[in-house]
């Protein structure tokens, strides 16, 4: 029980003797003594109320901020113990999932139809100490498989959302209308008329599947043990990622692609400066000044920068005349390195014989509102290919995920062409 609730209860009962004995007309000394003693005693328990009380306040808030966070960090306890390879041995061998895998891949079929094996999102990230050495003798011991080179993901360091939804259309109203104060011009006079209050709906519907085929020969399943589900884990995730990351900017919007946002400029209603001239600090401190007429920025600060390695190459080779400070000096001094992405992914390759111009992308983050949402459909859908490799005891996945793009505000992104990475 908690202190307050028992020193309430006795001030109630110190009210109550109180009560019967000042009711007596001609009370005894000891009667009298009693009174101040309960009167004492009163006093002294309403000091220890507030104390209590203070105390509990504190207790409380530390349990409801427990709380608050103990689903997302179950969640996360439960991720870190899935295991890619009892889904592989399970669509291999046919092996029952037991623990935590089986718990996740139970929760994730009720929420939504797959044809193989669920995968949550969560389960591709790269983790650490997961391989076992073995420690029985063997002659030839396989090392941690070498990974294939894959670009690090871009859009989640231009501010990209990647967002979970479980089935159906999901779209965004966006205000798109201007409401303007204005004064009395006169003492009866109106102010202002009003004005409408417009939204543009910004949807992602599933219409995009993307997909990865692995194949596992059965030479690697029996001699890689654990080790093979990093290497599944990492290979998967990093062929899907660089697609996604292509996708997310130069998706052309057919061919079951969704729509990029640099291929979707005009679609989108993102604002597309051609800046015809060797890329320079002046270029990209432009594009910041727009942001911030356009309370999309308070400060350079604020605003990510996408650009082709191409273009920091040719800056950081610009130095200022008389000086030894470059254009990327400049530019670092403004805009944060970590707001600074290079990707040969995200954006086209310069062409041309001459300037070699090339594309550059500027995104906030306004009003806590990402620039670019993700949209991701339940969880990877792993499904085995009982054919294909049976006459060998292979294994052949395919991994299916649903996906699409949007951008919320276009005044969060701007487009830059024509940055020219070459002297003429």
């Amino acid at each position: 029980m908690l202190d307050s609730v028992k020193i309430q209860r006795r001030q109630s009962e110190i009210r109550q003797e109180l009560a019967t004995l000042v009711g007596k007309t001609d009370a005894t000394e000891d009667e009298t003594r009693a009174m101040e003693k309960l009167d004492t005693e009163y006093r002294a328990n309403e000091v220890k109320y507030r104390a209590a009380l203070i105390a509990e306040d504190t207790e409380r808030r530390e349990a409801g901020a427990e709380l608050e966070t103990r689903s997302g960090r179950e969640w996360a306890e439960m991720m870190a113990g899935f295991q890619l390879r009892q889904v592989a041995l399970a669509l291999d061998e046919g092996r029952e999932l037991d623990g935590q895998t089986a718990e996740i891949v139970q929760e994730l079929r009720s929420a939504g139809g797959y044809r193989g094996v669920p995968v949550p999102w969560q389960a591709l990230e790269q983790r650490a100490g997961e391989t076992v050495a073995s420690g029985t003798p063997d002659p030839i011991r396989t090392m941690n498989t070498i990974d294939r080179l894959f670009p690090d993901s871009v859009a989640s360091r231009m501010g990209a959302q990647m967002i979970s939804i479980d089935h159906g259309d999901v779209e965004w109203p966006v205000t798109t209308s201007s409401v303007s104060a204005g004064w009395a011009t006169t003492e009866t006079g109106n102010v202002a008329g009003p004005t409408a209050y417009a939204t543009t709906d910004r949807a992602m519907s599933p219409d995009n599947n993307l997909g990865i085929q692995m194949r596992i020969t059965r030479k690697a399943l029996k001699q890689s043990g654990s080790a093979l589900e990093q290497a599944v884990r990492r290979d998967m995730a990093g062929a899907m990622g660089a697609a996604m990351d292509q996708a997310v900017f130069l998706g052309t919007g057919a061919d079951g692609q969704p729509l990029g946002v640099i291929t979707g400029q005009a679609t989108y209603g993102i604002t597309s400066t051609a800046v015809t001239a060797a890329a320079s600090w002046a270029a990209f401190r432009a594009a910041v000044v727009r942001f911030m007429k356009g309370n999309a920025a308070g400060s350079p600060a604020a605003v990510k920068a996408m650009i082709r390695p191409e273009v920091w190459a040719f800056m950081d080779d610009q130095l200022i005349t008389n000086t030894a400070v470059s254009e990327w000096d400049r530019m670092l001094r403004n805009i944060p390195a970590g707001n600074i992405a290079m990707t040969t992914n995200g954006l086209a390759a310069p062409t041309g014989s001459t300037v070699l111009p090339t594309n550059a992308l500027l995104t906030t983050n306004a009003g806590g509102v990402a620039p670019i949402f993700v949209g991701a459909w339940g969880a990877v859908d792993v499904i085995r290919d009982p054919f294909t490799d049976a006459q060998s005891g292979g294994l052949r996945l395919t991994a299916l995920a649903t996906l699409d793009v949007t951008v919320a505000r276009p005044a969060q992104l701007e487009l830059l062409t024509g940055v020219q990475t070459a002297s003429g």
